[in-house]
């Protein structure tokens, strides 16, 4: 988990889907703020392959730190919040 937040990119990431509406358009039907943003939105935002930003995103949901749902051709990602929480509470607790 702590490798995932290692980069900078990715912390760009999490920080951009705490409050999606003000970062990306949505799609057309989709509540970014329940279902998320597609790969191809995080892409455009950080100007960069999509094969980097699926790696990206990849690496956060492994960490457990994003969650994904499948619509369609598309894939959306948004925070784990009660993750983001735990790590936040243990950090608090131990440091």
């Amino acid at each position: 988990m702590f490798k995932a937040l290692s980069n900078e990119s990715r912390l760009q990431i999490l920080q951009w889907l705490k409050e999606p509406e003000k970062h990306f358009v949505p799609h057309e039907g989709v509540d970014m703020r329940e279902i998320g943003v597609c790969v191809s939105q995080v892409t455009d935002k950080l100007n960069m392959t999509q094969s980097t930003a699926s790696q990206y995103l990849s690496i956060l949901q492994r960490a457990g730190l994003i969650r994904t749902e499948r619509i369609g051709k598309y894939t959306y990602y948004k925070r784990n919040e009660e993750k983001i929480s735990d790590i936040a509470a243990f950090l608090n607790q131990k440091l």
